[in-house]
């Protein structure tokens, strides 16, 4: 199994507070950076958490509010100064070029690399980018303005060779990685060995959904089924349940009915109103009705798979 790691950088909201960064966070899938969103402060805590710049090759941007996405400008800068070269995609709401395009060219002349912005369509489902290791879905959000959440999935791996059962049959090397791929083994006398005389399965794909700002929504339950790890906004508690609604937002106690009804491994709580001095009230509310849930916090680091 590889690298799956979930980094906070910031898990606060809209108004700033002595105890939290605005929502940004980085997922370290097989030493491959990719972050989402991008506060105020978000190069700061990169460099505090001691992640590699030169890593990061794509941002997933929820929604164009200025808590999600104010960092970006700086951070872009500051890739200039420590000599990037490599390409920058934004993947984000078709406006955002429009929005960030005349900052860049402003702020960011002569930049060594390239920034490229991919749009990311609001209110559906689809894949927005796929590697040889990974696939990522926009996720439909229910906010003020269109935002988009993020699926993260591993795609299926090789099987793991049996090495006993690869030397009783000396199976030769170059035949391993076809065998890893599912291949029956033939001997040099013709007998065929199953495939699972030689390998076991696969590990499951480890799979990470990042629900931004949204109101309750039960759409996602079918897309989001099963996550080993699921990120709920949980801006409000129960004592905010109106306002929660008014400005298209979550308690924590929707996010864990969200995550109880789509039969999630783990909750993650976030995003969290500057009204609240301490959060374990928002934990407690979200552990009523599904008890893997845990808050999110600056410098957390998450290892799916363990």
């Amino acid at each position: 199994m590889g690298k799956f790691e979930v980094n906070i950088l910031g898990c606060g909201s809209a108004l700033p507070t002595a105890r939290h960064y605005p929502s940004t966070q980085i997922l370290n899938i097989r030493d491959n950076l990719f972050m989402i969103d991008c506060g105020e402060g978000a190069q700061i805590q990169f460099r505090r958490m001691r992640l590699k710049f030169t890593r990061l090759g794509h941002i997933f941007l929820s929604h164009l509010h200025g808590d999600h996405c104010f960092g970006l400008i700086g951070m872009i800068s500051t890739f200039a100064l420590v000599g990037r070269t490599g390409e920058l995609v934004i993947h984000a709401h078709p406006q955002a070029e429009q929005v960030f395009r005349p900052q860049l060219d402003f702020f960011c002349r002569d930049l060594p690399f390239t920034v490229r912005f991919e749009p990311v369509l609001p209110n559906r489902t689809e894949v927005i980018y796929e590697d040889k290791s990974i696939r990522v879905r926009s996720l439909p959000m229910i906010h003020r303005v269109p935002c988009s959440g993020f699926l993260f999935e591993e795609k299926v791996g090789m099987r793991h060779l049996l090495g006993d059962m690869m030397n009783f049959y000396n199976v030769p090397v170059y035949r391993r990685a076809a065998i890893k791929a599912g291949e029956d083994f033939v001997t040099s006398d013709g007998r065929i060995i199953p495939n699972s005389y030689l390998t076991t399965p696969a590990d499951p794909p480890l799979r990470y959904a990042y629900c931004s700002d949204t109101a309750y929504n039960e759409a996602l339950l079918p897309i989001i089924e099963g996550v080993d790890l699921l990120y709920h906004e949980a801006t409000f508690g129960d004592d905010a349940e109106a306002l929660a609604k008014e400005t298209c937002h979550s308690t924590a106690r929707q996010a864990a009915i969200i995550a109880r009804k789509a039969g999630v491994k783990q909750l993650l709580l976030g995003h969290f109103s500057a009204r609240y001095e301490n959060e374990q009230q928002l934990l407690e509310q979200a552990r009523e009705e599904f008890a893997p849930s845990f808050l999110a916090r600056e410098e957390l680091k998450i290892i799916l798979g363990r």
